[in-house]
This record gives C-alpha cells, structure tokens and sequence, in this order.
C-alpha cells in the first residue's frame, strides 16, 4: 500500500513522535516527510486487507495526532530501486 498521511498539527514535537513511529514500525518499508496535501508518504506492507485493516487501527487510529490517511493500493510494482544517477543523463 502507499499511503499519505496527515498530522493534526505541525510540531516539531508531534513529527518527531511519528517519525519515531515509523521507524519502528515493521509494516513501513519507506517512510518520507513531504510537502503537499500530506505530512508524510508511507509505504506500507501487509500479506492480507484484513492485515492492513488492523496495522491502519493499530498505527494510525488510536493516534490522536494522525488528522486522516488516504490508502492507495499498490496492483502493479513498475519500477523499484533508489539508485541516484550521477553525470548528465545521454539522452539530454
């Protein structure tokens, strides 16, 4: 799943609880802080729905600082990797 998630309100102290929550978390495989419509971007494993069901009660639900979370789920991986290219691209 990739799911964008939003906090009640911005404080440092708030971020810092749920990037602590993250990184803790085995479900979340990536985790970033972003700009936009959501506070962080999250990807997010589960084997079931009904496994995915419980983490988002778990994680996100009794957290009184998430202000919501929108779930896409993932049908098709296209592309992976965090490879950074270095030099200028040949086809520039």
């Amino acid at each position: 799943m990739l799911v964008l998630a939003s906090l009640e309100r911005e404080h440092a102290d708030i971020i810092d609880k749920f990037k602590k929550a993250v990184k803790a978390s085995v479900e979340v495989v990536n985790g970033f802080y972003v700009t936009g419509d959501a506070d962080f971007g999250l990807h997010v494993t589960a084997c079931t729905v009904e496994d995915y069901e419980e983490f988002t009660r778990r994680f996100f639900y009794v957290n009184p600082d998430i202000k919501g979370f929108k779930t896409m789920v993932v049908l098709d991986r296209i592309k992976a990797g965090f490879a950074v290219p270095i030099g200028s691209p040949s086809w520039y």
